[in-house]
């Protein structure tokens, strides 16, 4: 299925979400964000997705917003396009399954908040990543609020303030991505990685993820309180019934989702 530089694809347990504009470095235009954010809904109401990986065609990841739709607009038009990715990280983190961004060149600015977003990233070693925002004037804010919460606020600032591109090895150093492996052994790694997560229950994995949003920004004891209701009301669930008995069993579970 193709919609504007979009691609899907499903194999087996995993979803992917291809960017496929190579050309022009995979940028994240509005019909770019609109479609993906569609795309990332329509798997996450497919059952059989268990996991959805965001890769790209060609040798960038995304160079960000596409810069010909902001010259010479008023601001509700510049509105709708920091509103449509606004709604495009939400969704990342909104939708059942994990999902994995596969990142095999650079990722700038707005394309560094995808990356940033996801709820896990892999990367080729000779990937790199950017907010250089600041060089054209326009301040990578939008993407300062994933960056700030992937590595922090002093890495983050220097990021934002200089546009410095940092390397693979630094973006594991720093929490942006989980993983940097050798170009030639990324779609593997990423495929291994995901089909391990897909071994789960995806009910599972989706108490899991919605958990992990609802309780990061909250004070400890908040986060507690909430927890522990969702983790009692998690143990009741059939599919944590089933995994309990089968660890005491010793046998492998049997899943119902």
């Amino acid at each position: 299925m193709s919609e504007t530089s979009v691609d899907m694809n499903v194999r087996g347990p995993i979803g992917l979400v291809t960017l496929s504009a190579p050309d022009r470095r995979n940028p994240l235009s509005l019909s770019t964000m609109r479609s993906t954010t569609r795309i990332l809904r329509q798997l996450s109401d497919d059952p059989s997705v268990r996991v959805i990986v965001i890769e790209a065609h060609g040798p960038a990841f995304s160079a960000g917003h596409d810069l010909s739709e902001m010259v010479d607009r008023m601001i509700d038009d510049e509105r709708v396009i920091f509103e449509a990715c606004s709604e495009l990280m939400a969704t990342i983190h909104e939708v059942r399954p994990p999902v994995i961004a596969q990142v095999q060149g650079m990722a700038l600015a707005a394309g560094c908040q995808l990356v940033a977003t996801c709820d896990l990233a892999v990367a080729a070693d000779t990937a790199r990543f950017s907010t250089p925002g600041v060089k054209i004037g326009l301040f990578c804010s939008t993407p300062m609020v994933a960056l700030t919460r992937a590595v922090g606020r002093k890495r983050a600032m220097h990021m934002l303030m200089t546009g410095d591109m940092i390397d693979a090895r630094t973006a594991v150093d720093w929490g942006l991505i989980n993983q940097a492996v050798p170009a030639a052994e990324l779609a593997s790694t990423v495929i291994e990685l995901a089909s391990r997560i897909a071994d789960s229950s995806a009910d599972t994995l989706a108490i899991g993820k919605r958990a992990f949003y609802d309780q990061i920004d909250r004070t400890e004891p908040d986060a507690y309180e909430l927890m522990t209701q969702v983790m009692a009301a998690n143990a009741m669930t059939g599919d944590a019934q089933e995994g309990m008995s089968a660890f005491l069993e010793k046998r492998p579970p049997t899943w119902t989702t």
